[in-house]
């Protein structure tokens, strides 16, 4: 009898197991043999046939260490300039930006949004080279080029050069979070990749730290000691040339898959691939499988991530470009303001690593990511009721929102924890920022230039989309939880037998049983 079979015998009398076995056939699961396919396996397969591999948890420690050393600081550093590079703008639209390039009305807004024309008009293509190409090499030529791309902006003259140097930039941006979710989901256990994608996802606050402190000492000192070119153009040629000298190392020493990793030994690289084993996810396939596209496009779990991104992007895409601004408009001067900016970076790192500590530890991942998008909520507050004569506490309402990226870093770290199959990886990742693409180009048209300098209209949409976010990452928790159940249901199933190498055989996650969602 067939393992479709046995599936489909589960008792259907009680009211779980009913909803188990019509939940499997909508999802694929009876055509699980349909899609096994021994030649077309993930890449683990090819490390760990052979040989039976013993790891032992101090073998696994030390291993884990070995890889966090030589992983961990490239993606960190590089992910955190991918977001000083965004914000560069922001520091430059007070430095001179705005009066040498004649900038009016919404122009300084569309500046910012047309990175993100070019992030979307580049995320669906760059998704499926990050899956058809070396992952390493691919993410390396795009840093490298978003480092060039940035020192060009440096050079423009008027609005019309800005647009198209943003535009591209945004284009060779787009590979970043996909691909850095791949790389998690590549090396790390299911409860490793919530507080790894903490990590890296936190340095966008470090970006924010340096990048405060750096455009203050580029401000001050060309002030005091003037030189051939203005002091906005000397911080994108110091953030891009860095940028891409990072590409370069980031080429060097990142690899692609276990398979070539230089500082691990051959027998340490079918470790690294066996301790991923609990995943049910693999490591890789570079074959594009029409029926996972098909099933990403119609899991009610994968657009409530994608109705999230736009909703929590609509702040992003405003505040990052606008902070600076804003922290004028409480009372500061534009010099102070470079400074006082670098504070929030640090309450957003802070809270990204504790909700990713905690989440791992108590297995809730979702929920404390919840938990920094109300403590945003109550920094809105703040900014919004009290008096405009209290500067202080405005700031501080500020450096509270900063707490509200950990609802979107839950759920990236999700797309490596939660959807499983390449295509349907790929596909999830891609959808998920051309919907974070989308936000982040309204988000700059919400901060409207007859509501400055205090931007309240502004404010109220942005604690609008905390509220919804909140709302949304709730419902997310409850489906997870009851797909869950219902799995276990249909393992429970008498005469249900599991499918020996199942975990590396490039199943999705609805379609393969023994799959169990992060909380």
């Amino acid at each position: 009898m067939s393992e479709d079979k046995h599936i489909s015998e589960i008792d259907s009398s009680a009211d779980v197991e009913k909803a188990a076995r019509d939940s499997s056939k909508a999802a694929g699961v009876n055509s699980l043999g349909k899609h096994i396919n021994n030649d077309d396996p993930d890449e683990a397969l090819k490390l760990v046939t052979g040989e039976a591999v013993v790891l032992t948890p101090e073998d696994e420690k030390k291993l884990l260490r070995k890889i966090d050393r030589n992983l961990m600081p490239l993606l960190c550093v590089v992910y955190g300039l991918n977001y000083l590079d965004k914000t560069t703008l922001s520091y430059a639209s007070i430095m001179g930006l705005r009066t040498d390039l004649h900038l009016v009305g919404q122009d300084y807004s569309w500046i910012a949004s047309v990175f993100y024309f070019g992030y979307l008009f580049w995320e669906w293509p760059t998704n499926r080279l990050l899956q058809r190409l070396p992952l390493a090499k691919y993410s390396a030529f795009n840093v490298i080029m978003w480092g060039l791309t940035l020192c060009c902006l440096a050079a423009v003259k008027d609005f019309g050069g800005a647009m198209t140097v943003r535009f591209f930039l945004g284009a060779f941006e787009a590979a970043v979070s996909p691909g850095f979710a791949l790389f998690t989901s590549q090396w790390y256990t299911i409860k490793e990749q919530g507080t790894r994608v903490a990590w890296w996802f936190s340095f966008n606050g470090w970006g924010q730290i340096v990048g405060g402190c750096v455009a203050y000492g580029i401000a001050v000192g060309t002030e005091a000691h003037p030189i051939l070119i203005k002091s906005w153009q000397l911080i994108f040629l110091v953030t891009g040339f860095f940028t891409a000298f990072m590409g370069a190392l980031f080429l060097y020493l990142m690899p692609d898959s276990q398979h070539n990793a230089r500082f691990l030994t051959q027998q340490e690289r079918v470790m690294a691939v066996e301790r991923i084993r609990i995943n049910r996810q693999g490591i890789g396939n570079k074959h594009f499988k029409w029926y996972q596209c098909k099933e990403a496009l119609t899991d009610p779990m994968i657009w409530a991530f994608v109705l999230n991104s736009v909703i929590c992007s609509i702040p992003n895409g405003g505040m990052s470009n606008y902070f600076s601004q804003l922290i004028v408009s409480f009372g500061f001067s534009e010099n102070e303001s470079l400074l006082l900016g670098a504070p929030g970076g640090a309450v957003q790192v802070i809270t990204l690593l504790v909700a990713g500590h905690f989440g791992d530890r108590y297995k809730s991942r979702i929920l404390f990511g919840a938990g920094g998008v109300l403590l945003a909520v109550l920094g809105l507050f703040l900014i919004l009721l009290l008096p405009i004569s209290n500067s202080a506490g405005r700031l501080v309402g500020y450096y509270l929102y900063q707490s509200s990226s950990t609802g979107f870093v839950a759920l990236l770290g999700l797309i490596s924890t939660n959807v499983a199959g390449w295509t349907k990886k790929t596909t999830a990742a891609a959808m998920y920022l051309v919907a974070y693409c989308v936000g982040n180009i309204i988000g700059p048209q919400v901060f409207v230039s007859t509501d400055a300098p205090q931007y309240r209209n502004a404010n109220i949409v942005v604690l609008v989309c905390m509220f919804v976010s909140f709302a949304i990452l709730l419902f997310i928790h409850a489906w997870c939880k009851y797909q869950n159940k219902l799995k276990a249901a249909i393992r429970a199933g008498p005469g249900y037998v599991k499918v020996d190498g199942q975990e590396f055989l490039d199943l999705t996650d609805r379609e393969n049983p023994e799959f169990i969602y992060s909380l």
